[in-house]
Formats: structure tokens, sequence, C-alpha cells
């Protein structure tokens, strides 16, 4: 019978120990350690070391070190950062699972593939006092949300589409916040971000009545100062994902909006039939959908991922032409900073 004694379960989001071993296991390739790249860009601080087996190509630019080394430095939870094909979790992955998790350290992963899954990971997670998080796969409870308001403030990054930045927007928002000295907290709601807040929610594999309910526990009352910065998933535009991002929305009750875009594209991604929307439009339907739970949601600026335009003259038109049109800052995060939008946030 399956014991659930060694998965994290509890009443909202999980919660990760840091510091982290970052495992690559026998990736192919740079690209296929993605995940752990955004790791350690955006937490440096908690990753000790990179493990990898002998045929591993990726790097992250970190020392190596054994599980015995990552233990003795006090790492905390080993991190599967790559992704695979088929995202399952090879035999040639078992021995360095095992020796963490007999060394004490918990298992982190964010593959199709459950950890909770593999008998033998398992029970040696169990038999160890360890703990299994599957962060693509919530094992967490959640109510229905209720649109109650509640104290604090939350922005919230939403786009024309999926895959246009909100995670890294959020990220740079909470980046400039913390600098300023203003009190905020990046709340997670996809795996890769999971790692990097150490907690949060997978919320587009949460059962539907359940997404609006689950934002509302990503992001409680706090005080009345605090901004949470909420990483957005899909767009109210995408068929596939509106879903989602429509229970984001009402749970995170957003004061703020920052609308993220990536201006190269001719149709929604992977969705050859279906136009990107235009940015009007788009600020328009998120926020009449913002209304309510939150009747005063505003938006306060474009994040525009400019890397795909020709030149720095083209750059430069496009966001004028979007700031001259919306009224709002238009920035590249990467290139600009995020100060033009972030300054009215206190």
């Amino acid at each position: 019978m399956y014991n659930h004694f060694n998965v994290e379960k509890s009443w909202g989001p999980m919660k990760i120990e840091h510091p982290y071993l970052m495992f690559l296991g026998d990736a192919p390739d740079q690209l296929a350690a993605k995940t752990a790249s955004g790791i350690v860009y955006w937490r440096r601080d908690w990753c000790l070391g990179q493990i990898k087996l002998s045929s591993c190509k990726a790097d992250l630019g970190i020392p190596n070190m054994s599980i015995k080394e990552a233990k003795e430095l006090g790492c905390r939870t080993l991190v599967l950062g790559i992704a695979n094909r088929g995202g399952i979790i090879p035999e040639t992955w078992t021995p360095t699972l095992v020796e963490a998790l007999e060394s004490g350290m918990d298992i982190a992963a964010g593959l199709h593939q459950r950890l909770e899954d593999l008998e033998e990971i398992r029970n040696i997670a169990f038999n160890n006092n360890c703990k299994l998080f599957d962060v693509r796969h919530p094992t967490t409870t959640f109510n229905v949300g209720s649109g109650v308001s509640r104290s604090g403030k939350r922005l919230l990054t939403v786009g024309t589409d999926c895959s246009v930045g909100k995670m890294y927007t959020a990220l740079a928002i909470a980046k400039d916040l913390k600098s300023r000295g203003i009190p905020s907290d990046f709340r997670a709601t996809g795996q890769t971000g999971i790692f990097i807040a150490g907690s949060g929610v997978s919320v587009d594999a949460v059962v539907a009545d359940f997404i609006s309910g689950a934002t509302e526990s990503l992001s409680p009352e706090n005080n009345p100062n605090h901004w949470d910065l909420i990483e957005g998933q899909g767009s109210l535009f995408h068929p596939s994902y509106a879903g989602v991002t429509m229970g984001l929305i009402h749970g995170a009750q957003p004061d703020a909006l920052v609308l993220c875009h990536e201006p190269t594209r001719s149709h929604m991604r992977g969705l050859a039939h279906q136009p990107i929307p235009d940015i009007k439009s788009c600020i328009d339907l998120h926020l009449n959908a913002a209304k309510l739970t939150n009747a005063n949601a505003v938006c306060i600026g474009i994040s525009v991922n400019t890397s795909g335009l020709s030149n720095e003259a083209e750059r430069q038109d496009y966001l004028s032409d979007i700031e001259s049109s919306t009224g709002l800052p238009a920035i590249d995060p990467v290139i600009d900073g995020v100060a033009s939008i972030t300054k009215f946030m206190k």
C-alpha cells in the first residue's frame, strides 16, 4: 500500500528547503539544463554545486561536488534541474538519487514521471524521513476561490501569448523592489519558478475549480505595504491556456498588471490559425477580468522581449510606439531594467 509519509502534502503551496545541489544527470546539451540554468541565474546563493554523470554535456558554471561533499556543506535538497525526452527518470540516475536520500537530502523534480511512483525511491525516502517534491504535480489541497478582499498589494504578470517572459518580468520586478527596500515576494506558479522561489503552486496542474483558490493561498493576507509579485501563466487570448489565466487573475486580485509581449510572433504559440491580439485589446480584456475581484486593478506597464528585433533603432521605435499608443511605460527588462514600471510602486 502506498504510504504518503514521504511525500510533501499540506493545505497550501509546497515548500522546498535550500541550499540546493543541482543534478544534471546525463543531459545531452545545455538546453536540456534550461530549468537548472534559470535557478542558478536567479538563486545563485541557494545553489551549492552541481553533480553530473560521466556523459553529461551541460554545465552551470558552479562547483562540481559529490553527494557527501554537498551534505557536509549543508545541502538540503537535490534538484533534478533537467528535462529529457518524455520527462522520465532513467535507471542510470537511481544510484545518485538513492545516495542523496540515504544522506538525508530531500529530492525535488519537475519531470512528468513522479518520484513518488518509483517504489525504490519512495521506500528509501520513507526510511530516511526525506521528502519527495514533484513540483509539476500538486499534492496539496485547495479551497475554491472566495473573491474576498485581503490585505497587502499584488502584481500579476499577464501576456499577449504564453512563453513571453512573465516569470522573468515578475522576478525582475521583485529584485528591483527588494533593492529599494520595499517588502515584496515572488510567488511562483510554474515548475521553474517554484525551484527559484523555493515554494509555490504549479497552477496549470490544479483542477480548474480550484485554480483561483490555489492562487489565493499562494498570496495570502499580508502587511498593507507588502507586494506579492505573482508569476502569470498563459493568456486570455490563447484558446489552450485561457482557463488557467482566468483562474490566476481572479485568485490574485491584482492591484497592478504588467502585460508581457513578444513582438515577432504572427500567431499564438502552437496555433497557426490564431492571431496575436493587439496590445490595447489585451490590456482591456485582462483588466476587465481582474475587476471581478479587484475593482481598482490597473495596468502599469508593458514588458517586451525585443531580442528578435533587428537592431537598437528598431527596438527603440517599437517601444516608443507602444508607449504612445497606450500611455504606459514599455521596456525590455533584460536591457532596460524595470525601474520605469516600478517607480510608482511603494
